[in-house]
């Protein structure tokens, strides 16, 4: 273990999977050298996400104020100069955290290798095998610094209590609660709110459902579902970030679409089952710690141009109905079987 390094400046300053990815790395790390000192460099917003972390720090970035542009990144190089900084394990490796590379001249730096060339050849079919997950590109940042981390063997934390507000939202009993996740950034990857509507009919029946969404659009969409079966709250809207971590960590099973829900799930070591439409687990986001039979995929048989797209921004005409090729009974029996 390099003796010069016992205080590492971690950089992800977004998107909230990308950030909720790290954190299996680092309870791995503290775990593996709990004398190291780890600060986290993000947006305030995902502060809780790293909570759960013993002797894990967060230092904010503004990005949209105090630390926007060229000069923001100059102030905030300055304030993190004083957290006394031994090594910088570079997350995200993007044009802000290059700049602030320039600005903390002096501190050991290894920047991620986010694969470019590999998730190129990927999407546009010249390979179609399993990338180096981004779990592992995470670890191989530590590793550059000196510090070889294991993920085989991991460990997460305990369910948090219920508060009153949570409590008076979903009760408090010892029913299985599935949370369902049932959006995404981009149509190609987002199973069709009809479908997804039988899913969640089916499943409250036996168990009480949870949605999960991101800002009104969403909240009134999952409202309609709340109203319309018995045994389904939407959290959308009612809950603090905070609390929802709450509820996620409580529940029997995930069922998200590939995005952040997921992530979220899995950095609690809930079972968590993914759909997936246009992109691919090939591409090295899945779930941390996840059976690779929990991955329900797209027909590629029919659409064998998947995976169109690392992030699913981008498919051919007509590739935004591949996720229709899976059925609302094959998630309901894979429900049933995980449960």
């Amino acid at each position: 273990m390099p003796k010069t390094i016992k205080h590492i400046l971690v950089i992800r300053l977004s998107a909230m999977g990308d950030v909720a990815m790290t954190v299996p790395v680092l309870r791995a790390f503290i775990e593996q050298n709990p004398d190291i000192k780890i600060t986290v460099l993000t947006r305030e917003f995902f502060i809780p996400i790293f909570r759960d972390l013993a002797g894990v720090s967060v230092f904010t970035a503004d990005l949209k104020n105090t630390h926007k542009g060229i000069l923001g990144l100059y102030k905030l190089s300055k304030a993190i100069k004083k957290l006394n900084i031994d090594a910088v394990a570079d997350l995200h490796n993007v044009l802000r955290s290059q700049i602030l590379k320039r600005f903390l001249k002096g501190s050991k730096w290894a920047q991620i290798n986010k694969g470019r060339i590999e998730k190129k050849a990927l999407i546009s079919g010249k390979t179609f095998s399993q990338l180096k997950s981004t779990h592992q590109r995470y670890a191989d940042v530590f590793e550059a610094l000196g510090f070889k981390i294991n993920l085989s063997n991991p460990s997460f934390p305990s369910p948090h209590s219920f508060n009153e507000s949570i409590e008076s939202l979903i009760g408090n009993s010892e029913e299985k609660r599935i949370g369902i996740a049932p959006f995404a950034a981009h149509e190609g990857k987002m199973y069709p709110l009809v479908l997804m509507e039988q899913v969640i009919e089916t499943l409250s029946t036996s168990h009480h459902v949870i949605l999960f969404g991101g800002g009104k659009t969403e909240q009134l969409a999952l409202d309609v579902f709340e109203e319309k079966f018995e045994n389904v709250t939407n959290v959308t809207g009612k809950l603090s970030f905070e609390e929802e971590l709450d509820v996620i960590g409580n529940l029997s099973l995930m069922i998200s679409m590939d995005s952040g829900n997921a992530h979220l799930a899995a950095m609690h070591g809930v079972n968590t089952l993914t759909i997936w439409g246009v992109t691919h687990p090939f591409a090295g986001f899945y779930p941390f710690n996840q059976d690779v039979t929990n991955g329900l995929l797209a027909n590629r048989d029919l659409y064998q141009k998947i995976p169109t797209s690392v992030y699913g921004k981008t498919y051919p005409e007509g590739y935004q109905n591949a996720i229709k090729t899976i059925t609302p009974e094959q998630i309901i029996n894979k429900v049933n079987k995980l449960l």
